[in-house]
């Protein structure tokens, strides 16, 4: 194994380490957050984690589904997000 390998491993590690901690520190935000923003925005920050945590398993694992994967949970997390900001300003979702 090269140096530039085990720095790599290193590297990805940390970086799951990383966003592991931020989702769970954005879950206490959910569950404790004062206000809907607050919430809207901790789920917001929720899917963001989660959509670095499927590329670094990705990366790790050397599979291209995972990108996939990535891009559909970046599009779901989008419009969960814009619909329950909508929800929580105005009280529908639909006009």
């Amino acid at each position: 194994m090269t140096l530039a390998t085990s720095f790599f491993d290193i590297a990805l590690s940390i970086a799951l380490v990383v966003l592991a901690i931020g989702q769970v520190l954005s879950m206490v935000r959910l569950v404790i957050g004062p206000t809907g923003g607050d919430r809207v925005l901790a789920l917001d920050t929720m899917v963001i984690n989660a959509l670095g945590l499927v590329v670094v398993v990705g990366i790790h694992q050397g599979v291209g589904v995972y990108f996939e994967v990535a891009l559909l949970v970046a599009m779901l997390g989008f419009v969960s997000t814009v619909a329950l900001a909508r929800f929580v300003l105005r009280g529908d979702i639909i006009e």
